[in-house]
C-alpha cells in the first residue's frame, strides 16, 4: 500500500514540474473560411491534441479552461462578445454577418491556476470571408499578445503555397518556431523570417493547424501562486481543399 501511495504521490510531483505540454495541449478555433450576409456562421472551439486528433470531451478540460473569451470582429472593427455552450466535445457559438469583408474571430484565455513554475496564457483566431470584399483582412485585427494569421486562408489548395503571418506583443515574430500539423498528424517545425513569416505547401487536402508558442521568462504571483514564467500558445486552423 505505501509503495502504490509512493508511487501516487511522485506521479502527481512530477506532473506538477513537468512541461505545460502535459497540461496544455492546445486549444483551437475551428469555422469555415467563409460566411453569408444574414446567415449563421458557426464557430467550435476544441482542446486537445490536434496531431493526434484527441479531443477532450469538454466535461473534462482542466482548471477554469472553459471560461474563455470568444470575440468577433467585424471587417468595420466592430467587437461583439460571443456566448459559447458546451456541447460533448467542444464548445459552440454562433455569429450572423452583416458586411462583406473579413471578420476575425479571436479566443484568449488565460488559465487561473499556475502549473509548476509555469502561468498558462491560450489565444486562438480564425478569419471568415464575407463576399468578395478584402476590408478587414489584416493579421492587426487580432489583439491579442500572440497570434498567427494568414491572408490566404478563403483560397488555401492543395500544392498551393500559403503565407502564414505570427506576431508577438503587436509585432512580427522574427526568428521564431512555427509549428505546421497536417491532417494525417505530419508535423514541419519552420523557423519565421526577418519579417514574421513563414510559408508551406500543403501536400494533401484537409484541415492543418498553425501553432505558434512562446515562453517568456518573467516572475510574478497569479492568484496567489508564484510563476517563473509565462507560457503562451497561438493557434490558428487552415482549411485546404
Amino acid at each position: 500500500m505505501k509503495s502504490k501511495t509512493l508511487k501516487s504521490i511522485t506521479f502527481l510531483f512530477l506532473m506538477l514540474i513537468a512541461s505545460p505540454a502535459i497540461f496544455a495541449h492546445a486549444l483551437w478555433i475551428e469555422t469555415k473560411a467563409t460566411g453569408t450576409k444574414g446567415k449563421a456562421q458557426e464557430i467550435s472551439v476544441f482542446f486537445g491534441e490536434f496531431s493526434d486528433n484527441d479531443i477532450t470531451p469538454s466535461a473534462k478540460w482542466f482548471s477554469d479552461l472553459k471560461d474563455f473569451s470568444l470575440v468577433v470582429i467585424s471587417p468595420s472593427k466592430k467587437e461583439t462578445k460571443l456566448t459559447a455552450t458546451a456541447l460533448e466535445n467542444k464548445y459552440q457559438a454562433f455569429f450572423t454577418p452583416d458586411e462583406d469583408g473579413v471578420y476575425t474571430v479571436v479566443m484568449h484565455h488565460t488559465v487561473k491556476d499556475v502549473y509548476g513554475t509555469m502561468k498558462l496564457d491560450y489565444n486562438s483566431s480564425a478569419t471568415v470571408l464575407v463576399g468578395n470584399a478584402a476590408k478587414g483582412n489584416e493579421a492587426a485585427a487580432n489583439s491579442n499578445i500572440i497570434s498567427v494569421f494568414s491572408k490566404d486562408v478563403a483560397t488555401a489548395k492543395q500544392k498551393t503555397k500559403i503565407n502564414v503571418n505570427a506576431l508577438y506583443e503587436g509585432k512580427e515574430a522574427k526568428e521564431q518556431k512555427i509549428k505546421v500539423i497536417a491532417p494525417n498528424g505530419w508535423e514541419k517545425e519552420l523557423w519565421s523570417n526577418d519579417k514574421g513569416e513563414i510559408s508551406f505547401s500543403p501536400i494533401w487536402p484537409g484541415n492543418y493547424m498553425v501553432e505558434f508558442a512562446y515562453t517568456e521568462k518573467a516572475a510574478g504571483e497569479h492568484n496567489g501562486k508564484k510563476y517563473d514564467e509565462i507560457w503562451k500558445m497561438a493557434t490558428y486552423l487552415i482549411s485546404v481543399k
